[in-house]
């Protein structure tokens, strides 16, 4: 009767429980990004995002496809996708019934004293038996109120994040990668400008050498010309430890040795043009930018917890049941009369929790708020990007124009200079300043044609790079 009157008592509290409310709804609405970007170029380019690689240069193909196949880096990145791979079947599994099987064997003494030594006369007591089972058990939490579904729903979500993120890596990789080999490209461009300089001072010593054993000249020019060419070693020199740090980057990149890395990197390749920049919208980054769609999905499974601690008001159903054998005598195991059998169904529902609950609700309310406050970060932290990376190609144009004109009107006029002196019709300090000027602006083009075609490879990490780079990557 106690028992009776108390589950009465309980149930309106259970009821209570039940209908205390949906989750608190949080917006999270798509932010509004601009209708263009500043420094696009015009709407009528049809180059793709593709053509930014330098995809024509055999040592980034290979090497990107030995850092995809091989690099620490993204099998890293990988493996955590196969985590969230197993936690997603893992929750999918929670939702089916669960079936196991158990066999034991039980030696028991018994006592008649334990029956209050109050034995009937004539009944025997065996104090020891030996107990033998068998069982085939299941279990299931029936799904009424969708805890579980949305437990599931996050732990897909959370396996989209995890995808998107590798993918992220992967793209960064290709960048790292393509970076790395424009800049020894741009180095070998550098050397061979520096080797043609150095050419240019050693012959005007030369010439200056045979003016002073002619008596026509004072040692001095001689000595101002070799100082010009040693200038021009020296710079020479220090690209080897520049070179040596493109090594150690592709290296630890790519998980291959140094001397693999530099026979790749020692294939020639053929000079191309630069790329237009394609055009793009910044809606685009929504659909592009890996980071963007695995804060998207982070923001889907914070909702999906949201929901899930929700749903934990709500009772639990739960069936069970066991099939199984049992006797006290090995060999009458398997008779008909020592089949056994339960089934149950229990319900459990929170009554008096003070706030353990409400608790868990308010913090997954809190981590979907910040969530969505990531999300948000992370489309406007890749529309900035975007724009810097295209007004840095831009810019990097620009300059990589008047390096090479400014090269070409600095040697031209070295040129002009030399002539002049060999025909006594300018004197030796002009010819030594104007070949000074030359000198460096081989060099300065160079270096701005290689800048040049980085910053299309940061553009092209910008705007989100291309997913399909990594499929032919590892096909070449």
């Amino acid at each position: 009767m106690r028992l009776r009157t108390a589950i009465v008592a309980a149930a309106p509290i259970a009821l209570a429980a039940c209908v205390a409310g949906p989750p608190p709804d949080i917006a999270t609405p798509t932010p509004e990004l601009p209708g263009a970007y500043l420094y696009t170029p015009d709407a009528a380019a049809k180059a793709g995002l593709a053509t930014l690689l330098p995809a024509e240069d055999p040592a980034f193909a290979a090497l990107s496809a030995r850092a995809l196949a091989e690099g620490p880096t993204l099998a890293e990145a990988l493996a955590r996708v196969d985590a969230a791979r197993a936690a997603a079947r893992g929750a999918g599994a929670a939702r089916l019934p669960s079936i196991g099987a158990n066999a034991s064997v039980e030696r028991r003494r018994g006592n008649p004293a334990q029956f209050g030594g109050n034995v009937p006369s004539g009944i025997d007591f065996d104090t020891d038996q030996t107990g033998y089972s068998a069982n085939l058990t299941a279990s299931w939490e029936i799904d009424l109120f969708g805890r579980l579904k949305a437990s599931e729903r996050a732990a897909l979500a959370r396996l989209d994040g995890a995808d998107a993120s590798a993918q992220a890596v992967g793209i960064a990789l290709l960048a790292e990668i393509a970076g790395a080999v424009i800049d020894w490209r741009s180095n070998a461009a550098r050397e061979a400008a520096l080797a043609e300089d150095l050419a240019a001072a050693e012959r005007l010593a030369q010439l200056a050498a045979k003016r002073e054993e002619a008596g026509l000249a004072p040692g001095f020019d001689r000595v101002r010309a070799e100082a010009a060419a040693s200038q021009s070693r020296s710079r020479l020199a220090a690209l080897q430890g520049e070179r040596a740090q493109i090594v150690g980057r592709l290296v630890a990149l790519t998980g291959q040795d140094a001397r693999s890395v530099g026979e790749v990197l020692a294939q020639s390749a053929g000079a191309s043009a630069l790329p237009v920049p394609p055009a793009a919208l910044p809606s685009d980054l929504l659909a592009q930018r890996p980071d963007v769609r695995a804060a998207a999905a982070d923001l889907a499974a914070a909702d999906a917890d949201l929901a899930a601690a929700a749903r934990a008001r709500f009772p639990r159903l739960t069936l069970s049941a066991a099939l199984g054998l049992l006797a006290f005598d090995f060999g009458k195991l398997f008779d008909s009369r020592s089949d056994v059998y339960s089934v149950s169904g229990g319900i459990a529902a929170p009554l008096l929790d003070f706030g353990r609950i409400e608790a868990q609700i308010d913090g997954a309310a809190a981590g979907k708020r910040a969530a969505f406050a990531a999300y948000r970060g992370a489309v406007f932290n890749a529309l900035g990007e975007a724009e810097s990376a295209y007004g840095v190609v831009a810019g990097a144009d620009a300059q990589s124009e008047a390096a090479a004109r400014e090269s070409a009107d600095l040697e031209r006029a070295a040129s002009l200079a030399e002539t002049r002196y060999r025909a006594g019709l300018a004197d030796f300090l002009t010819v030594l300043e104007a070949r000074r000027a030359a000198d460096a602006s081989g060099e300065r083009a160079a270096a701005a044609l290689g800048q040049a075609r980085s910053a299309r490879v940061r553009l092209w990490l910008a705007l989100g790079g291309d997913a399909q780079a990594m499929t032919r990557s590892t096909t070449q």
